[in-house]
């Protein structure tokens, strides 16, 4: 168990702010470090730290020295004559320039004016939604004798040094007592200085409204800051929820979605592909590209139009254009290949009037395996792939949109992609993908076409996919390099990501990602983990006891012991389904047993300090919880599979917290974690328990044979190990089922839940065998063999 600084506050308060200053600066200090003598900063990152993440470390070899560093720093910052705060500001993205002030209560709320708003219905949006932000926290908006919070545009109130580089999205911050003035020159920077505004004012129901007054200049690192959004591996979000996700990203200054399709995008030449309940039809992309244009978001489709079509072409009629019979790949030289991604293209392109399409192009595994084998053989691999892209681009010229791809496989052929003609370059982004963190830097994604005279984007992951709970070791530092070097080689986006690979992940776990990677495309340079580590809870949730931060904290220390102690992966969906008592679950054990304990308290830690945040967020009425906890689908109540557990109920939407099914998504990726450590300890237990009875079936003793009883029951009894497991996975199917509908259409939740009834149902079975052996030990005084039970007859080892 971490840690918790909060519980030390008191006595660690003047270290906490030079911790802050420090981590503000960006301090590498590893050049001095000394193996033997290392000042742990658990403030920040309490997990103990992976040697190949040094910056969750830094040296002191005395306090007097590290005060020292901090005292110097100090010196160095433009904010050390300000009056002091009684807190770090805490903002994402943390803005590019900003010298805080004292705080000012705000006991009166404040009043919103804006000149522009009377001509300029963008201007007026962000004050109607400033005002709304702020009125649904409990501050009033509309009160004459509360703070005047100015909106005013560049061309009425002139600021010395606004930077042309900040024209088109940037925006200035000003406070003097009584009056907080945002100035922009264009709508957008309006916009997300109003963002910015939201975040300075801290209120709660059971806290005072108060000004993190500063003094702010801030612009964005890099001009496209996205999200891709899978919707095409298991879950579909419902319109209300991509509303949401809207709204919020551009709370964070995200400013494009990409929704995937690879086959759940509703075509009318082709309508076969779109499964019933379950597909985005045109009057959803009309409703979703109209409301996002009000938040600056610009909405681009991907359709996969080369490789990952396999729902498509399982379809016998698309059976011609396949590379290979039922696989994922267009076969290039069939003339209805190129027929079917136009026909898909242009229908997206009169639904979303966006400059761009993103037309996929990754993981073309099949190419040259079937119809193709003979050119691919004969030219390679990589001259067959850029033709057929080239024809791509060619036939959906009359479109006039710039088009996307993934540079995974053009990448392998630098020098190839330098003698493609001018057209096809000027006409596409290359948007180079890795999804974890690589020691050697990213670079030689990109280069291949930075040499070649592409745009590029870089796009890294939240790291979610087939995971029980985004692994954010991976995903935060991922993020933070390869935005980095995006940054420093010319990319002029960032594209995060999120995948569903096996249709068990929950958007609402992938939040803390999202927001890192909002934060990464803003900022410029290389953004801070712990910083934004330490901001989170408070910026997203409302959560100013900052025991989510360490809620996160715990589930990263989780993924950490089992992927780098453990090495058994890391909270996989592949290791929660796995059966201990299998072969492969045994192969695992071996491994796995050590560490179960540890995982376990991290895990429990996490779903503890959760509980903590929520009380002390304290409790909403009743009626305003049910009000806001309505489920964000149009499906009717009859059609969602059955479930017990309600989170309006019993849920975090019961406190007052923001945004609570992301906390609930939390807790049900911390109890799936608790269980995996549970169910391999009580695998081990039954089996042990089970050698014990086997072993004493002979003895003539009685107290020996009333122990045999004893085993099996507290294998198979009430309160036994199978009833462990199997209640556990019960419940946490219904609350997997309630966080999936927080967010998801009932389409494709179907087959997770068979498989949480089909692993219950695994170990009922299993307590019925038992159930048999006692009955036969009853009877005989015999026992079967742990074999015929499906039990190992001894614990792996290694």
């Amino acid at each position: 168990m971490l840690p918790n600084p909060c519980e030390k506050k008191k006595n660690r308060g003047i270290i906490h702010r030079l911790l802050t200053l420090l981590v503000s600066l960006q301090w590498e200090l590893s050049s001095t470090r000394h193996p033997a003598d290392h000042l742990y900063f658990t403030h920040f990152h309490p997990t103990p730290p992976s040697p190949d993440l040094p910056w969750l470390m830094a040296p002191a070899r005395t306090l007097a020295a590290f005060l020292s560093l901090a005292a110097l720093a100090t010196l160095t910052l433009a904010t050390s004559t300000a009056p002091a705060q009684s807190q770090p500001l805490h903002l994402i993205p943390m803005p590019r320039e900003i010298h805080p002030l004292a705080d000012q209560p705000l006991p009166s709320g404040v009043h919103i004016t804006c000149a522009s708003c009377a001509t300029d219905p963008d201007d007026q949006f962000a004050a109607e939604d400033l005002a709304d932000s702020l009125a649904a926290r409990g501050v009033p908006a509309t009160n004459p004798s509360g703070l005047e919070i100015r909106l005013t545009r560049l061309s009425a109130h002139p600021v010395p040094n606004f930077d042309p580089a900040m024209k088109p999205e940037g925006y200035v911050i000003t406070s003097s007592p009584n009056l907080l003035t945002v100035t922009a020159d264009t709508p957008e920077g309006l916009f997300y200085g109003a963002q910015t505004v939201k975040q300075l004012i801290e209120a709660s129901p059971t806290t005072p409204a108060v000004l993190h007054a500063a003094t702010i200049t801030d612009w964005p690192a890099m001009h496209y800051r996205g999200l891709d959004d899978d919707l095409s591996r298991g879950p579909v979000t419902t319109l209300e929820f991509e509303k949401h996700l809207i709204r919020t990203m551009a709370a964070y200054k995200l400013n494009l979605y990409s929704p995937y399709f690879e086959h759940t995008a509703a075509y009318a030449t082709d309508p076969l592909f779109a499964p019933p309940g379950g597909s985005i039809s045109p009057a959803d992309a009309a409703a979703l590209v109209a409301y996002a244009r009000h938040f600056h978001i610009t909405i681009v489709p991907e359709q996969e139009a080369f490789g990952h079509l396999h729902h498509n072409l399982t379809w016998e009629q698309y059976q011609p254009l396949a590379e290979t019979p039922h696989g994922a790949v267009l076969a290039p030289g069939q003339p209805g290949s190129l027929a079917l991604t136009t026909r898909m293209l242009t229908q997206l392109a009169a639904e979303y009037p966006s400059p761009f399409l993103h037309i996929g192009a990754d993981e073309t595994v099949d190419l040259g395996l079937g119809q193709t084998k003979a050119d691919v053989d004969a030219r390679t691999l990589a001259p067959v792939y850029l033709d057929f892209m080239q024809r791509i681009v060619t036939a959906l010229e009359p479109l006039h949109r710039k088009l996307l791809f993934w540079g995974d496989i053009a990448q392998d052929a630098p020098d190839l992609l330098k003698t493609l003609p001018p057209s096809f370059k000027q006409s596409t982004i290359a948007i180079a993908w890795v999804y974890s963190p690589e020691a050697r830097g990213y670079d030689r994604f990109l280069t291949p076409f930075t040499n070649a005279g592409f745009e590029t984007w870089v796009a890294p992951s939240v790291n979610n996919f087939r995971k029980v709970y985004p692994n954010n070791n991976l995903a935060l530092a991922n993020i933070q390099q390869f935005v980095r070097d995006g940054q420093r080689l010319g990319s002029s986006g960032a594209l995060n990501t999120i995948w569903d690979d096996d249709g068990d992940a929950l958007i609402n776990q992938d939040w803390y990602g999202i927001l890192f990677g909002a934060a990464a495309a803003w900022q410029k340079g290389e953004s801070s983990i712990p910083q934004f580590e330490q901001s989170y809870a408070q910026v997203f949730h409302n959560d100013q006891t900052g025991k989510l931060n360490q809620a996160q904290l715990e589930l990263m220390a989780a993924h950490d012991v089992m992927k780098q102690q453990a090495k058994v992966g890391d909270a996989s969906t592949s290791i929660f389904w796995l059966d201990p008592l299998s072969k492969d679950g045994q192969k695992v054990a071996a491994e796995f047993r050590p560490y179960t304990h540890d995982v376990r308290l991290h895990a429990e830690s996490a779903l503890t300090l959760i509980a903590q945040a929520r009380a002390a967020a304290g409790l909403k009425t009743p009626a305003t919880a049910a009000a806001e906890t309505t489920p964000p689908s149009s499906a009717p109540v009859a059609a969602i599979p059955t479930t017990f557990y309600d989170a309006a109920t019993y849920g975090a939407a019961t406190s007052n917290l923001q945004e609570p099914d992301a906390v609930d998504a939390m807790e049900v990726g911390a109890r799936r974690i608790d269980l995996i450590g549970l169910t391999f300890q009580l695998s081990d237990e039954i089996v042990e328990g089970y050698q014990r009875a086997y072993a004493l079936q002979t003895t003539t003793d009685r107290k020996q044979r009333a122990a045999v009883a004893r085993e099996l029951s507290d294998i198979n009894g009430i309160n036994g190990r199978i009833e462990d497991i199997r209640d556990t996975y019960a419940l946490l199917r219904d609350m997997y089922a309630s966080a999936w509908l927080r967010s998801n259409r009932p389409y494709a939740l179907r087959p997770v839940l068979e498989h949480f009834d089909y692993t219950i149902a695994t170990w009922q079975l299993r307590s019925d065998k038992l159930r048999s052996a006692l009955r036969q030990w009853n009877d005989t005084h015999t026992l079967p063999p742990a074999s015929d039970l499906g039990l190992p007859t001894t614990l792996s080892s290694n």
